[in-house]
């Protein structure tokens, strides 16, 4: 499912037009966003949690010539799914 698809399902069920479903969702999105920028979990019961986390630094290699490099220590955006979600993907 696409964004325009997701937006068009939120028009559908709310009765809105397409143009406050997009807006809708933009400001959920723009919201989360907010605050994982912020270093806050963002908690939906029964979906998920997101999250930020913070990786080390680390050893990597150029795929183009094999050469070792270094990736630098930082953050970042992580789900993990709740139970219910869990339970509807599964089945």
């Amino acid at each position: 499912m696409q964004k325009t698809e997701l937006e068009a399902a939120l028009a559908a069920q709310l009765e809105i037009s397409k143009t406050a479903a997009r807006d809708l969702l933009n400001v959920i999105l723009d919201q989360i966003t907010l605050e994982l920028s912020r270093g806050q979990r963002v908690s939906l019961p029964g979906f998920g949690v997101f999250e930020v986390r913070a990786h080390g630094p680390r050893t990597g290699r150029n795929p183009q010539t094999g050469e070792p490099i270094e990736i630098p220590a930082g953050h970042n955006a992580h789900f993990k799914p709740g139970k219910a979600l869990k339970q509807a993907v599964a089945g």
